[in-house]
């Protein structure tokens, strides 16, 4: 038996004129290229679940042709996100017409199992680890159900997670590699789609599974270049703090996303920096307390951090761990002033990098619920437009217009390229300052303990 393990993913925008305009700008357009290009985990993974009497192969959407499908296929998986879903749905019910059998998971499919049950064989519901070897069990006996749903099973363990199987990408088309060191994330956030909407429950990865990831990518691929793919790599401390250092003696340079928290601890900061780490992404949506208040749901935790922003960009940087900040436009409170508001943050903090995005109401979070509850979703059924990068809500306090607008302004500005080379000249002047320091304080530390201790 032979199954097809298809990613659809990569970036989408409707918005053609934010398509054009974005990818004209270096910095942007390089971002938009890694992302676009990174493989899928989740299918990577079920390949390294899957049992040796199904040979398994690994396509991008890319390499598949609506009129000219690949027939070798008994059963093929599809992957998709929200912005893909229909295309997700096209690709199936050719694949059906040829008689294949359709497998679909994922996050858009778990959160709205009512629409993507409709268009296949099989619906995955939830994570895939825990379902997948009985998914497979009754594919080999030609008894696949429905559904699966592995919230009515529970989470996958951590420490059973098998080894993806990177050997089945193709190393001259990935720039870099995702790994996942954790799943889930302790805040909630009303428009977060991430995996924590798959299954909420906070989990960190064993340390040396992680490392083991990390080294088999090391043996196929010359100098890989890691992607955490986490939605909050440090949000547990004693779990990151072992991770650095058994990631410090591997060699090899990442990226990863996590909160503000980090920037309280520099010992984790200098550890990070010393085990390969180049940049972090943080989300701060918005420098202002009025816009961020309530936007996190358990403890209010973001809106109590903004007054530390400034402060937490310096302090990391400065250890010469670059900041992406994120930000996103059209929150509930944000008028025509929140652009300026974070151009001048930008400005002040010396940010690195900046991704800037629209509130974005992906069905089955809680703001997509409230935005219909209150009437404000201005086309049902647009999954299309949830890129991040479209507008399909009405702001409450500025319009549709007055948000587009002044989100293309901005983008000008912030990625205008002498704006840009004269943040990444401050990040090296001060990162040559902080390094000179050092040194002269490891130099006094040297000095002060051989007078205290003089050799005889």
């Amino acid at each position: 038996m032979k199954i097809g393990l298809i990613a659809i993913s990569g970036l989408r925008v409707c918005d053609a004129e934010i398509l054009a305009k974005g990818l004209s700008f270096p910095s942007l357009s390089g971002r938009a290229k890694e992302i676009e290009a990174l493989p899928s985990l989740g299918l990577l993974t079920l390949a390294g679940m899957t049992p040796d009497e199904i040979d398994v192969e690994y396509l991008e959407v890319r390499d598949v042709d609506l009129d000219n499908l690949p027939t070798h296929f008994d059963a093929v998986a599809l992957s998709t996100l929200t912005a893909t879903a229909k295309e997700s749905y096209r690709l199936a019910a050719r694949f059906r017409e040829i008689g294949t059998t359709v497998i679909l998971g994922g996050l858009h499919a778990t959160l709205n199992p009512l629409e993507a049950e409709k268009h296949v064989d099989c619906l995955a519901i939830g994570e895939g680890e825990v379902i997948w070897p009985q998914m497979m069990a009754d594919l080999l006996a030609n008894q696949l159900k429905p559904t699966y749903n592995a919230k009515e099973i529970g989470s996958f363990d951590f420490s059973e997670s098998p080894i993806p199987r990177f050997e089945l990408l193709n190393p001259d088309r990935y720039p870099r590699f995702t790994v996942q060191s954790q799943r889930g994330c302790p805040l909630s956030c009303e428009f977060c789609a991430a995996s924590m909407r798959l299954s909420p429950k906070f989990r960190v990865k064993p340390v040396e599974r992680v490392i083991a990831e990390i080294r088999l990518l090391k043996e196929l691929y010359q100098r890989p270049f890691i992607e955490f793919a986490d939605d909050n790599t440090f949000a547990d401390k004693r779990h990151g703090k072992a991770l650095m250092k058994a990631l410090a003696k591997e060699q090899v340079r990442w990226f990863t996303e996590t909160d503000l928290s980090v920037a309280d601890d520099e010992d984790l900061i200098k550890m990070m920096r010393d085990a390969g780490c180049q940049q972090i992404l943080i989300g701060f949506e918005s420098p202002t307390f009025a816009t961020m208040d309530g936007v996190e749901k358990k403890s209010n935790w973001k809106a109590r951090r903004t007054d530390q922003y400034l402060r937490a960009v310096e302090t990391i940087q400065k250890h010469g761990v670059t900041v992406n900040g994120c930000f996103i436009f059209g929150m509930d409170g944000d008028g025509p002033e929140s652009f300026s508001n974070v151009l001048d943050f930008v400005e002040k903090s010396g940010l690195y990098d900046v991704q800037m995005t629209y509130l974005t109401p992906f069905p089955g979070t809680p703001l997509h619920q409230r935005l219909t509850d209150e009437g404000r979703i201005l086309v049902e059924d647009a999954s299309e437009t949830c890129t991040l990068f479209d507008i399909n809500f009405q702001p409450d306090s500025m319009s549709v217009e007055d948000l587009r607008t002044g989100y293309m302004n901005l983008l000008t500005k912030i990625y205008d390229e002498e704006f840009v080379a004269r943040r990444y000249r401050s990040f090296r002047r001060h990162l040559r300052k902080n390094v000179k320091e050092r040194q002269q304080r490891r130099a006094h530390e040297r000095n002060s303990r051989s007078q205290a201790f003089p050799s005889r």
